[in-house]
Formats: C-alpha cells, sequence, structure tokens
C-alpha cells in the first residue's frame, strides 16, 4: 500500500531534472539517457526566432503576382467564345484520367502482369538508350526526329 502511494505521488520537475542529471546506473553509455530539461531562456530565444521567420516569410509573400495571374486568367476565359465546348473538353480530360487510373488499378491487381509490365517497359528503355542515347550520331537523329514531329504539329515548313 506504501509502495503504490509513493508511485502516485506527484514528482516536482526539480527532481526529475536532478535525477535525469545523475550517474547512468548499469554501466550505460549517457546517449541512450535522456538530456535535461533544456532551460526557459534557449526556449524563448527559439520561439523569438520561430516567430521572426514566420514574419519574414509573411512579408515576402507577393499577392500582387497572385492578383496578376487571377486577372489574366479571368481576361482568357472571359475571351473564350465557346464556354461551353471548353467546359465539355476539360470534363473529358477529367474523365479519360480517371478511367485511365480505373484501367491501371485493375491490370496491377491481375497476378503476374505487372511484373511482365515491368520487364516490358525496362526492356524498351533499354533498347531506346541503346538506339538513341549512347552514340553522338543516334543523338543528333533523335534530335532530327524530335524537330520533324515539333514541324509536322505546329505547322512551320521553314
Amino acid at each position: 500500500m506504501v509502495a503504490a502511494a509513493a508511485a502516485v505521488r506527484p514528482v516536482s520537475l526539480r527532481r526529475l531534472g536532478a535525477l535525469l542529471r545523475a550517474p547512468v546506473p548499469c554501466g550505460l553509455t549517457t546517449s541512450r539517457v535522456a538530456a535535461p530539461f533544456p532551460s526557459r531562456i534557449a526556449d524563448s530565444m527559439k520561439i523569438s526566432q520561430l516567430q521572426l521567420t514566420a514574419t519574414r516569410f509573411s512579408k515576402e509573400n507577393n499577392f500582387d503576382e497572385d492578383d496578376e495571374l487571377l486577372s489574366e486568367l479571368r481576361d482568357k476565359w472571359d475571351a473564350t467564345e465557346n464556354k461551353s465546348s471548353l467546359a465539355l473538353y476539360g470534363a473529358g480530360a477529367i474523365l479519360t484520367v480517371w478511367i485511365s487510373l480505373v484501367v491501371v488499378k485493375s491490370l496491377d491487381s491481375v497476378p503476374l502482369l505487372p511484373g511482365l509490365l515491368e520487364l516490358v517497359g525496362l526492356s524498351y528503355s533499354g533498347w531506346f538508350v541503346y538506339r538513341y542515347l549512347l552514340f553522338q550520331e543516334n543523338r543528333k537523329e533523335l534530335t532530327e526526329l524530335i524537330d520533324d514531329i515539333k514541324r509536322r504539329i505546329i505547322g512551320n515548313d521553314d
């Protein structure tokens, strides 16, 4: 009964700090023992540094750039003639991404298929590096192919 009452009795912080600074029993190194309580001065300095950093960060945020971006987006939206088709294209893009995520998730649940697809991807990546990136003349060929595709998409016949 006396031991239970002693266990319930609160320990003062000063006594707890003295216990933590006491020599370590059983030959344990001091790195495994908790450090003594930090002083209140160090804590207040950390808090003031944190407040200074938060104040500096809040002053660095420039809301003028955000307002410019929003006004530019509003101007482009107002300049758009066919808003319904733009909204339809946006909804279609979101639907396409959602369906592709569902398909990938269902393929991932098939046994052995993810490993096989990973092997195919690694094989193709190795072939691409060997074919286009390993030698200088092949890198030039790749840049010419990319430039040709850009010209066909953009429509410049220079």
